[in-house]
């Protein structure tokens, strides 16, 4: 039943040779990889609007400034991009680069932003695509929670489909989203080159709450600044395109970039030129949609667009945190499960701890964008800075063709997204961002232990220096609590193994003993009965130590316990009886030279 549902939800199987056929066509793959960008142009200008009506309506004015600085960044940060394709075809992840080039440090702390980064990207997405169904449908407020949780695993199992198959659900959207935005903005702007704004604000005036200073205006800057998060996915996901992989992912980047700089810059200008003052009950893009085209349905189409793009904003990092926890796991700094295919040939165990993860963040965040946007930025600027300044050492080091002009494009973005890193460190450090400061210090720590142990395991199993064991001896018990079919089956495959093997009882009760011991010469297959006291009817107390006096007759003395187990024929049936044997096997599980063999005996329904 639960393989017939994981095949209706998840898909067949694919074998590992179809891979190659699973990878993304250009179209595709902006569709997958640009989503999460794309996306924050719904939230990126409000974000900075939020920061500047502290300082009054009059300090909105400072927005479009503003959006015009971060997407002049955001086509530096492109064109660094661009470069590191060139130079890691193979997978241009800010982790395997800051790890190349500047040291294991270096690398940890990049992959560590990352994974919060796409973890982030998940729950803010998400939230923010909720909070447009909210703005359009104010009764569904007090379920934002549950749509969110919702939302979450719908593209959790869009995601265990497989790349190519995620690819086909979520590529209309994105364009229908891009689509809508540019209709938005050009019909925006002609409405007000011919008529101007409309007579009425979409909000009162608010009175300032603190002066229109530097500090104010950099806030306003690092808080739009998330418009930047998504554009390193396509650099991750190099391998994940058609061939030629490295001319497609340029493309794909190149195209994402002016795509996204005209939407940002532009909605971000719009909401100044129409005097759009935030408000918790709506979005700025709603009310924009709002003034535009009024309430009809054009409205509701910007609406659903930017609740998909929002939503399936997720299925970017969906794309890259497996892939990046792959790499990791490949390393050594993540659980070697990481690094396993599932079905579908999709890192599965990556997609399910990120979906699981978001999951919890939305919950204790109550669904609130606002709330998370703080600990956004951080992570996704210290990896870009890491990465650029990666890229300045490689060309200095390698020094290929035009390796001077290629120094000075990562340079400025270096400088650029270091800046940016600054501002939006010391900016939001109270409003949470030292929550994400503190996470990849510990983060860097668990990776660091994962990896000294592995270490350790593979020096333990290592062949090197191995002097030939002393020689082996078992004793062979067949663990016993009454006599039946089942205990005959077991004690054939232990005589099997040995010849001189046992049957131990452990007494609880005389009668039932010397009752079994009456049956025994005559079912017990010749095998000598051990029958250990338990004054305190305890039954695994007397086989521990009875394992243990065994153990100690040498120092290689092999101990093989075998237990008769009868196995219902329905899964109910087991909760009927007691669970002696698992107990037992989880009391050994941590006995040196101790061998837990199971002999089941299946019954009839």
């Amino acid at each position: 039943m639960l393989s017939a549902l994981k095949r209706a939800l998840v898909g067949r199987p694919l074998a590992t040779a179809q891979a190659r056929h699973e990878r993304l066509s250009k179209t595709a793959g902006l569709a997958i990889f640009a989503s999460d960008n794309l996306s924050s142009v719904v939230y990126a200008s409000e974000e900075i609007l939020r920061v500047l009506i502290l300082a009054g309506a009059g300090a909105l004015s400072l927005a479009t400034p503003i959006g015009v600085a971060i997407g002049a960044v955001i086509v530096i940060v492109i064109y660094s991009y661009r470069q590191t394709i060139v130079a890691y075809p193979q997978g241009a992840s800010d982790y395997i680069v800051a790890k190349d080039n500047i040291g294991t440090l270096a690398g940890l702390t990049a992959g560590g932003a990352l994974l919060i980064d796409y973890t982030l990207t998940v729950a803010v997405s998400v939230s923010a695509g909720v909070a447009a169904i909210t703005s359009a449908v104010p009764a569904t407020f007090p379920y934002r929670v549950f749509i969110c949780v919702a939302a979450i695993v719908l593209i959790t199992l869009g995601n265990l489909r497989g790349l190519r198959e995620s690819s086909r659900l979520f590529a209309l959207p994105s364009y229908l989203f891009v689509a809508a935005f540019a209709m938005l903005i050009g019909v925006g702007f002609v409405r007000y080159a011919t008529h101007g704004a409309p007579a009425v604000l979409s909000a009162p005036a608010s009175d300032p709450l603190v002066p229109l200073t530097a500090i104010l205006v950099l806030r306003a800057f690092a808080s739009g600044a998330v418009a930047l998060t998504g554009i390193e996915a396509v650099a991750d996901g190099v391998t994940a395109f058609r061939p030629p992989e490295v001319r497609n992912a340029r493309t794909v980047l190149a195209v994402l970039g002016a795509i996204m700089v005209t939407l940002f810059v532009g909605t971000t200008a719009l909401a100044d030129l129409y005097d759009v003052v935030p408000r918790d009950e709506e979005t700025v893009v709603s009310q924009l949609a709002r003034m535009i085209f009024g309430g009809g349905p054009l409205y509701y189409y910007i609406q659903a667009v930017s609740m998909l793009i929002l939503i399936l904003a997720a299925n970017t990092a969906f794309a890259d945190f497996p892939r990046l926890a792959y790499f990791m796991a490949r390393d050594g700094y993540l659980p070697r499960q990481f690094g396993n295919r599932g079905d579908r040939l999709v890192f599965s165990n990556g997609v399910v701890i990120l979906a699981v993860v978001a999951v919890v963040l939305v919950i204790v965040f109550h669904g609130s964008t606002h709330a998370l946007i703080p600990l956004y930025a951080v992570g996704v600027f210290t990896s870009f800075t890491l990465s650029q300044v990666s890229m300045v050492r490689r060309w200095w080091r390698t020094r290929p063709a035009r390796w001077g002009w290629r120094v000075a494009i990562n340079a400025i973005g270096a400088v650029t997204t270091g800046t940016v890193l600054i501002v939006v460190g010391a900016t939001k450090f109270m409003d949470g961002a030292w929550i994400v400061i503190l996470l990849i210090g510990l983060l860097i720590t668990l990776f660091l232990a994962i990896r000294s142990h592995y270490d350790s395991v593979a020096r333990q199993l290592s062949l090197d220096g191995l002097e030939p064991p002393p020689p082996m001896n078992t004793t062979v018990l067949v663990l016993v609590g009454d006599l039946h079919r089942g205990v005959v089956q077991a004690i054939l495959y232990a005589q099997a193994l040995s010849p001189a093997a046992k049957a131990v009882y452990v007494e609880t009760d005389p009668d039932r003993t010397r009752r079994l011991e009456e049956r025994w010469g005559k079912w017990g297959m010749g095998a000598p009965l051990v029958v250990l006291t338990s004054p305190y009817r305890s039954l695994l107390g007397p086989v521990v130590d009875y394992i243990d006096h065994l153990r100690q007759q040498a120092p290689n003395h092999m101990v093989t316990l075998v237990l008769p187990e009868f196995i219902p024929a329905r899964w109910w049936q087991q909760l009927l009886h007691n669970q002696t044997a698992l107990l037992i096997k989880g009391a050994m599980l941590f006995r040196k030279n101790v061998v837990v063999t199971d002999v089941p005996y299946h019954l009839r329904d």
